[in-house]
């Protein structure tokens, strides 16, 4: 199993700087991702992830999560081309459909999410096209290229990894998920909104794993908060781990960063 972070870039976390000096100490205490969200206001997460990029030598970093839809996907293909080959290759990027009331709804945008479902499809399928063709044309119902070409291209091949993220047990996300490279689960429960439990988890790991091709590579991510018992943290963390969870992933949503801080210098959780 990998660790990664994922933090915040609204108030006090709303500088590059910072967030390039926590994951530089993220780095090197052991964690394998520092991913950012792209929430507005907030500092500009392609800022802070090149800051993050040339402040750090081996964790992987990337947008968790990329609201897909209110974005040009092709401008959003350049920019993690760009910073892919900024950070030397370690580029991951979680994408969704984000949340219409800070998307859409400020800025009098596409609020509905069968719309916004249909221009995520197709962004990804920009996105693959742009890494892995020499002239990429598409016509779909919201984006039309003609003849397109990428240069530079990411390090990564065939493309920067793409993680969906989805709340289970909606399943579109996960069908979603599971043409890509990942799927990154959200940590409270679609109907509930309790916290994902693990039998709830193992449903959607063997939904997901049901539309795979078995040998396929596929990252499964877990997110959630292990502060209080270190020893019951590393429990649960396994536990998941057990259920088939490839990454876990910490939630910096809620903590302060005087507080965020040195629980990341605490190193990961590791059973």
């Amino acid at each position: 199993m990998q660790f990664g972070l994922d933090v915040p870039t609204t108030q006090e976390y709303a500088d590059a700087r910072v967030l390039a000096q926590l994951a530089a100490d993220a780095e090197g205490v052991g964690w394998d991702g520092f991913f950012v969200w792209d929430v507005l206001p907030g500092v500009d997460p392609w800022i802070a992830l090149s800051a993050i990029a040339l402040h750090t030598t081996r964790i992987k970093i990337g947008l968790m999560v990329l609201p897909l839809a209110r974005h040009r996907p092709w401008l959003v293909a350049r920019r993690l081309a760009d910073l892919d080959r900024l950070s030397g290759g370690r580029v991951i990027c979680t994408v969704g459909l984000g949340d219409p009331t800070q998307d859409a709804a400020l800025f009098n945008e596409e609020g509905r999410a069968t719309v916004r479902a249909q221009q995520l499809d197709e962004g990804l399928a920009v996105l693959d096209g742009l890494w892995t063709n020499e002239a990429f044309s598409f016509a779909g119902a919201h984006y039309t290229l003609n003849g397109v070409s990428l240069t530079p291209r990411p390090i990564q091949v065939p493309r920067i990894p793409l993680w969906v993220a989805g709340g289970w047990p909606r399943q579109a996300p996960f069908r979603r998920a599971a043409r890509w490279d990942g799927v990154s689960f959200k940590s409270i429960h679609h109907d509930t909104r309790q916290f994902l439990s693990l039998d709830a988890f193992r449903d959607g790991v063997a939904y997901v794993r049901g539309l795979r091709m078995p040998q396929a590579p596929f990252e499964i991510v877990m997110s959630g908060d292990t502060s209080g018992d270190r020893q019951a943290a590393r429990a649960k963390v396994q536990a998941f781990g057990e259920a088939g969870a490839t990454w876990w992933v910490e939630e910096g949503l809620g903590w302060s960063l005087d507080e965020f801080r040195p629980h990341v210098c605490a190193g990961p959780p590791k059973p």
